[in-house]
């Protein structure tokens, strides 16, 4: 379960790399070279003193004209001491990796989208030895995407679009294009993708038209009890059926969750989680999920 939009902006690029260059190659029209294989690197920078440096995803691209850092940065508003950090995030990179570092930086907020753009500038006037200059996508530049035919042809940036604008008022025209393009996509990519958008939208009446947008087309519901007792027409089981399959499509997005972070998921591990039925618990396993280091992190808690 993705927590918070500051959560979802970024662990979005992780879950489809490919969508979110292509995003950056449409909004931002810059000639970013089209990466051959992606991995997810440990975002952890921390040095050997104990002074913690974590960027929020970093992402390694191939191309034919070589590796690239992405380093993605989720800015809920101004901070005027992230300015140092990001100067420090690339040079530390780049004597870590020798890749090429790209800061960018992902934000609801117009004006922190202006802020963050600013070049950073190290160094004499008029010679800078080092000049970082984020690029930036915000309300601003991320179009609005309202069309379901252009939805569809690109769910990964609808999806996007939707996180982007979701403290603004005009978070609510992109949804119903948006739960359109949804179907012609995998369950599993729409399910996620649905949690990371539901993150991402403050508005709360925004938040309940997406909700029932999702119960609509079943992305959380596509299970044999549910499908069973719909075709039944009984309301009590009905009821019943969509209580299993909640508990069952967020069992299943916890183990998803793992399976996207690259994390080994025992049998045993994953069985338990399957057989679990109570929502309460698969909601704590599901947040831990995103931040564990270890599949076994999940129950650590739990055997405390």
């Amino acid at each position: 379960m993705v927590s918070s939009s500051h959560e979802g902006l970024h662990q979005i690029c992780q879950k489809d790399p490919a969508g979110f260059t292509r995003t950056l190659q449409r909004v931002l029209r810059i000639p970013i070279p089209e990466p051959r294989d992606f991995a997810v690197l440990n975002a952890d920078l921390t040095e050997i003193e104990p002074v913690e440096r974590r960027v929020d995803t970093l992402l390694r691209a191939e191309t034919e004209e070589g590796t690239y850092l992405l380093v993605v940065e989720s800015q809920g508003k101004r901070d005027d001491n992230k300015r140092s950090s990001w100067a420090y995030y690339l040079s530390y990179l780049y004597a870590k990796y020798g890749w090429e570092p790209v800061l960018i930086v992902l934000t609801q907020s117009t004006s922190t989208a202006r802020w963050a753009a600013r070049p950073i500038r190290l160094g004499l006037p008029g010679w800078h030895p080092l000049t970082v200059r984020p690029l930036v996508l915000g309300p601003e530049n991320v179009p609005l995407i309202t069309d379901e035919a252009e939805a569809s042809r690109d769910v990964f940036l609808t999806a996007f679009s939707a996180m982007t604008h979701g403290k603004g008022p005009r978070a609510a025209a992109i949804l119903k294009p948006l739960a359109a393009a949804l179907e012609t996509t995998d369950t599993e990519s729409a399910g996620m993708l649905a949690q990371f958008v539901e993150s991402c939208l403050v508005d709360v009446e925004a938040r309940q038209t997406w909700k029932e947008l999702m119960m609509a087309v079943h992305y959380f519901f596509r299970h044999e009890v549910a499908e069973k007792v719909r075709e039944e027409g009984r309301e009590e089981g009905r009821e019943e059926g969509r209580e299993e399959g909640r508990a069952q499509a967020k069992a299943e997005m916890v183990l998803q969750i793992l399976d996207w972070r690259g994390l080994v998921v025992p049998d045993a591990l994953r069985q338990h989680v399957l057989a679990c039925t109570d929502p309460v618990q698969l909601e704590s396993w599901a947040q831990r999920a995103v931040h564990a280091r270890e599949a076994e992190d999940l129950l650590t808690e739990d055997a405390g």
